[in-house]
């Protein structure tokens, strides 16, 4: 199977893309394998981490445009015949929902990247919330070159994560740029050794959680809608996330175990 899923261990889940004699390009069926995995951990109370990966030197290089395109249009047009909604499970909405545009979900994402990181693999990239590469990773908007539009939501996100000038670079270019270059964009937070690639990522994951469940998502939601919001209304969704939290149990349990120095035993309730 292309998209493997390993189930929560410490809470923490693996989702890996492994076509690699496609360098990782993903046709209809894999971009529907890849939706369902990360509804699988949106879905698991007892998934509260993940780490996106790819394998043998690619990450993520989009669609196959090969096979991805001729199978898009034949599903569009089945469904504008009113034949199915569906074929195979395959439904038009999974290639946004695998690059996590505008998917309603609060848990930590953490991406540990090594090869190509293009098109819809950058796609993918702005929809998580640490990114980790190694130096031989590059990473670009590619779909102009080919005279396509990246909307699985490059567009709008990029410009708002990195310096306007570095985001339509990359926007309008359509280059590739080397792991150090997207370093110095803002595009990462770190470089790593191909070697040390997944431990890197682990450890992120742990200092992740280390801390409360219900924080970290809360504090999650709040940056994602917040954005999307005025000033004011931004401040009354903080409140609102912070009044959950603070009735949670997980608040107590923060300060007892600090008061009786030992760790957090976490229920994410």
């Amino acid at each position: 199977m292309p998209i493997h899923y390993e189930e929560p261990e410490d809470h923490l889940v693996v989702i890996r893309i492994d076509r690699p004699e496609k360098r990782n390009a993903l046709d209809l069926y894999h971009f529907r394998d890849l939706a369902a995995a990360w509804r699988r951990f949106g879905g698991d109370p007892e998934a509260w981490v993940a780490i996106v990966t790819g394998t043998d030197g690619s990450f993520f290089a989009g669609a196959d445009l090969k096979t991805y395109i001729p199978q898009v249009t034949e599903l569009q047009q089945r469904i504008a015949s009113g034949e199915v909604t569906e074929i195979d499970g395959c439904r038009l909405s999974d290639g946004t929902y695998a690059v996590l545009r505008n998917v309603k979900l609060f848990k930590p994402v953490i991406a540990a990247v090594d090869g190509p990181c293009v098109a819809g693999g950058m796609e993918l990239l702005g929809g998580v919330d640490i990114r980790l590469a190694t130096p031989r990773s590059t990473f670009g908007v590619l779909e102009p070159r080919r005279g396509l539009f990246a909307g699985g939501g490059t567009t709008v996100r990029l410009v708002r994560q990195i310096a306007f000038p570095a985001a339509m670079e990359l926007l309008l270019t359509a280059e590739a740029v080397s792991a150090e270059r997207a370093l110095s964009m803002g595009l990462l937070n770190e470089l790593v050794g191909e070697d040390e690639l997944m431990e890197r990522a682990l450890d992120w994951a742990h200092r992740i959680l280390a801390n409360g469940p219900l924080a970290v998502q809360a504090t999650k939601e709040s940056v994602m809608r917040g954005l999307a919001l005025d000033l004011e209304a931004a401040y009354r969704l903080e409140q609102e996330l912070a009044t959950k939290v603070f009735s949670s149990e997980d608040a107590k349990e923060g300060p007892r175990a600090f008061s009786e120095k030992r760790p957090p035993a976490w229920k994410g309730r």
